[in-house]
């Protein structure tokens, strides 16, 4: 099976990622400031805001720390080793492609191995368009904001 995402992608982490994760995990060394290793990511011209609210002056922005396998540093034996509305909503959105305006696609960099014939990634996944932009809509107040902005933080207390 091909790599996945949790094993190539370079995960922005925003302010809240970070505070529902340490709340979490009891852990604040899991991201760094890092500079872009695929130049992708810099690669922003439909979506313009994405660069000033996600980058430092200096070029880096908060990402989780990978192995040196590249694996993502919760990347567990079954996954991710994060409860859903802890995971950074970067994840959570993935596979969705977005920008600021909203969700405009479905991107094709999952393995296809893991799509049954007459299924999409979603339905294998599970995952739910009125999620997706819940999580949007909260990617871009964080990024917009530098605050978490969280709805409900109940689940942190019962996580």
């Amino acid at each position: 099976m091909g790599k996945t995402c949790c094993q190539e992608c370079e995960v922005l982490v925003t302010v809240g990622d970070r505070q529902r994760i340490a709340e979490q995990t009891g852990r604040e060394d899991f991201w760094e400031h890092k500079a872009p290793d695929n130049p992708a990511y810099l690669d922003q011209d439909d979506d313009p805001n994405w660069l000033k609210w996600a980058f430092r002056p200096d070029g880096t922005r908060p990402v989780l720390k990978r192995h040196s396998s590249g694996d993502c540093g919760f990347l567990g034996p079954e996954g991710c080793v994060l409860s859903l509305e802890i995971r950074p909503i970067v994840c959570r959105l993935f596979p969705y492609t977005y920008t600021e305006r909203g969700i405009d696609g479905v991107s094709d960099a999952c393995p296809k191995e893991v799509i049954p014939p007459g299924s999409t990634i979603l339905q294998v996944l599970d995952m739910r368009r009125e999620d997706a932009d819940r999580w949007h809509a909260q990617l871009y107040a964080e990024l917009r904001t530098g605050t978490s902005c969280d709805e409900n933080r109940a689940y942190l207390r019962s996580a």
